[in-house]
Formats: C-alpha cells, structure tokens, sequence
C-alpha cells in the first residue's frame, strides 16, 4: 500500500496474479478511499472521541499536505483506520480479477458431475492462504508490530491458519530490481533483513452468537501443553517467539469451519513471531454492528484485549 495505489499480489495453484487498485492510497489517494468506503465504515475503526466533522477536517488536511507522517496518538488511528479501508477495498478488486478464464472447457470427471464450480471464478480463497506479506508504509512503519498484524487480519480476514509477515523498511520494490542484476544477493537480503515474521493467525470461519465457544484449542509446545477456548467475537494473542513452532489443534463449535470442514477438528504446525499467535474468534466475514457507536465499543474492546 502506497500513497497513491495499492498493489495486491496472488499466488495460488501456481497461478500468478497482480492488480494495481489507482487512488486507493495513504496520502495523494486518501480523499478517494474515505468516497469509497464511507466516513462511518472508517470512523468505525476510530475508537476514540472523535465524529465526522473532525474526521473530514483531517482528511482534508492530509490532501493539502500528503507526505505527513502522524505525530499524535489520534493522528496514528485516524491513518491506520483508513489503511484498513483501503486494504480492504483493493482486496476485494483484487478478487474480482484474479479469476479463472472464462469461456474455458474444462475437464470433468464423474465425480464433477454435481460440483458447482464454473468458469470465471475467482481463484482467491483465504482458507488455502498460508502466507501473507504486508508491504508500504503504514504497514512498515507502524510503531508496533501487533498494529501491522492486525491492520493485515481486519483488512483481508484470513480464514484458517494463516501466516503473517511485513516488509522490515519497504524494500520489496528495491529488491525487485536487484535480482535482476544479482539474484543471489536479493535473496539472501530478503529472507535475512527484509522480511519480518509477525507470527500466525488461526481464523475459522462462521458467524455466532457473541459469547458462546467458537473453538477450543490445544497449543503442544517443546515444553508444555497449553489448552483454552476462545468465544465468539473475541481474539487472543499468545507469546510464540520468532524461532519457535508448536502444534495447534482446533476444535471448532459446530458450524464454524477451521479447514478440515464444519465442526471437524483441524491440527497445524504454526510457526512463531514478534507478535506470536493469534487465535481469532471474531468470525468470518468479520461483521460490525450497524450502529457507529456500538462498533467503535466493541473496536475498542479488541483493542484492548
């Protein structure tokens, strides 16, 4: 994500996929994003004493200054409010055009018969996502890690168990242009100071009543066993270090799917980060209530927790 565009990059099946979302930005862009997404889908994501006149005001004031970064604590969520929307939006253009060729035949077997699966789909699915790379400078730059992360997991609602990482300085497109001259080296600099592993989202999708069980986990550590639930409309963050693994095991309530389908029991292998692991149960699609201020307690709520 930039100032004036946002980029998403997909690979999935082998398939290769890139879409380039114009006056989706941080800064030259920002008036089009708040048009887009609506003052109240971002003030929702606000939780602070803060309503739409003041809002309009500091959009307006980012448009006659774009290349100011944030100095004060309301300065930094009023920006990473509208990163989520402008993710968010490039997401979902990003899934529009990532789809399968229509107008292809394709080749079915009997057991395809009763399959719904047609020509033209889009290709993008968030249970089979196990890694994503945030890059840009509100992503980058955030004063904290558990900021990127959770910009990343509220704007692209990863399903499942997900791994996350950042881009430590923005120096993706550097490196881009350096392994055409010397591969190796890009390489070697990216895996070593450019990328940044946040840790591991678990995610299972459905949708709840809030404060019943929507998964029961077990977390099998090298030197303990820890287990838990988590309830419908909260998320937890566990301690998991940067070169540690673990097993996770999900235990979904029924109707909610964790990857093995709905209700069944799911087993991973999550891989530590700075942040560590992130059991969401706030389900998927991630739904806010209808009303600004009844959003922004519960925002406000998983901020703290």
């Amino acid at each position: 994500i930039g100032g004036a565009t946002t980029d998403v990059f997909s690979v999935f099946d082998g398939q290769f996929h890139r879409t380039v979302s114009a006056n989706l930005g941080m800064s030259y862009s920002i008036s089009n994003v708040c048009a887009e997404a609506g003052l109240e889908q971002i003030l929702r994501w606000i939780p602070l004493d803060m309503d739409i006149r003041e809002l309009r005001n500091r959009i307006k004031n980012k448009m006659i200054r774009p290349t100011t970064i944030p100095h004060t604590l309301d300065d930094l969520v009023f920006e990473q409010a509208v990163a989520r929307e402008a993710l968010r939006l490039a997401y979902q253009q990003h899934c529009q055009f990532a789809v399968s060729l229509r107008g292809v035949q394709l080749q079915r077997t009997v057991g395809d018969l009763f399959a719904q699966t047609q020509s033209g789909r889009t290709l993008i699915d968030p249970m089979r996502l196990d890694l994503l790379v945030g890059s840009g400078g509100v992503l980058s730059h955030a004063p904290r890690m558990e900021q990127t992360a959770a910009m990343m997991i509220d704007a692209f609602q990863p399903e499942g168990v997900t791994r996350l990482a950042k881009d430590s300085i923005f120096m993706m497109p550097h490196l881009g242009v350096l392994a055409q001259v010397h591969p190796t080296a890009a390489l070697e600099v990216f895996r070593r100071d450019c990328l940044i592993y946040l840790g591991t989202c678990a995610a299972p999708r459905g949708q709840g009543k809030p404060g019943t069980v929507c998964f029961r986990y077990t977390l099998q550590r090298a030197d303990r066993q820890e287990t838990g639930q988590v309830l419908v409309g909260q998320w937890r963050w566990l301690p998991l270090g940067p070169d540690e693994s673990a097993r996770l095991l999900l235990e979904p309530a029924r109707g909610w799917d964790a990857g093995a389908g709905p209700g069944r029991p799911a087993q991973y292998v999550v891989h530590g980060g700075t942040v560590g692991l992130v059991l969401d149960g706030r389900g998927r699609p991630l739904m806010l209530p209808a009303d600004l201020d009844q959003a922004r307690t519960l925002v406000q709520q998983w901020v703290e927790q």
